[in-house]
């Protein structure tokens, strides 16, 4: 569909207004921290970036036109006649048009037109500012620009639920098993002041020891690890514990498979011994099994935190939340048995 020609419309940036801190807020003086620091950025969320706004009206009764003037300004390398539309009519306070060219929608810009006279009763310029919030966040689409009467943002995959889907309980309770925040910053507290203790050595490691990571040359003998994209430096015990809780798997997940304690010993006996060059004492080997042990709930940590992270930004077709929730149960499963282990005298 041709773009109607336009004359050049005005464009400027739309800046929130940033309210003066509180003297008494804990985010205030931790800014003044950081500048006095000479940080470039202060400590906390994203700041919200500010939104271009275009001096385009749209007409609420002929959407298309003006919508197509927004598109030229936010993507000038679309063909005006390969921009294909599509109406929403689903909503009851404003209208909505898709604006795109490629038939999978990944690229997508939707174009939302206020109803008339509905600043009675939505705050526009607090909207924009919830918009940014939440996109901070990461909970939220982008938000590409605001115009006279309207905004345009990101078009969100998926499908608009209905009434009979809200019912499922597989749709209302994702996030039932995830804990919350509150109880993750306990935990996290917990590891730091226990791991701390245990004075395992800072090596550099992989940190991602997976199996597939590990390839071995049965002709020359060798073993030799690939992906370094988590690799630097970490707590020995880290990357070993870390590398025990990979023998359950990733896809199939079966913690009936972490190895056993006489296992873990004949293994760790023969990282120590090459380690050292030389023989090492059942003490050595004892005092690494319980460091390993206690840095394995860190592992199972991280790599529930990356899950979740995963499952908000990532295209790959796998089960991250699933995977989180796995990671999280068998870490609160181990804990007490794993904290009560104690370090060889």
């Amino acid at each position: 569909m041709a773009v109607p020609p336009s004359a050049p419309q005005p464009r400027a940036s739309f800046h929130l207004r940033r309210h003066t801190p509180c003297p008494q807020c804990s985010w205030g003086m931790e800014e003044k921290a950081a500048a006095s620091a000479g940080c470039r950025e202060p400590p906390g969320p994203p700041r919200a970036a500010a939104v271009a706004y275009f001096g385009i009206s749209v007409d609420p009764d002929d959407i298309l036109p003006g919508a197509l003037r927004l598109i030229q300004e936010l993507r000038p390398h679309w063909k005006p006649e390969q921009v294909r539309t599509k109406r929403f009519t689903d909503g009851i306070t404003n209208k909505l048009v898709a604006c795109y060219v490629e038939e999978d929608m990944q690229d997508c810009v939707l174009v939302r037109v206020y109803g008339e006279r509905t600043e009675l009763l939505v705050d526009r310029e607090n909207e924009v500012r919830n918009f940014q919030l939440l996109r901070a966040h990461g909970c939220a689409p982008r938000l590409y620009c605001t115009f006279q009467n309207g905004l345009c943002y990101e078009y969100m995959q998926g499908v608009a639920l209905g009434p009979e889907h809200i019912r499922e309980p597989r749709l209302f309770s994702l996030s039932a098993d995830v804990p919350k925040v509150e109880v993750l910053e306990q935990e996290l507290a917990w590891l730091k002041e226990h791991l701390s203790q245990l004075e395992s050595p800072v090596v550099f490691c992989h940190n991602d020891l997976l199996c597939k990571n590990i390839i071995y040359d049965s002709i020359k003998g060798h073993v030799r690890f690939i992906d370094y994209e988590y690799a630097g430096y970490n707590y020995q015990a880290f990357d070993i514990g870390n590398h025990f809780n990979e023998f359950a798997g990733v896809n199939e997940v079966d913690y009936c498979l972490y190895p056993a304690r006489e296992t873990q010993l004949q293994w760790l006996r023969y990282y120590l011994q090459a380690q050292k060059g030389m023989a090492v004492t059942p003490r050595e080997v004892e005092r690494l099994y319980v460091q390993v042990n206690k840095f394995a709930l860190a592992s199972h940590f991280f790599w529930a935190l990356w899950a979740l992270i995963q499952n908000q930004y990532s295209t790959i077709h796998f089960d991250f939340l699933r995977y989180a929730v796995i990671r999280f149960n068998q870490y609160f499963k181990v804990k007490p048995q794993v904290s009560a282990l104690e370090m060889p005298k």
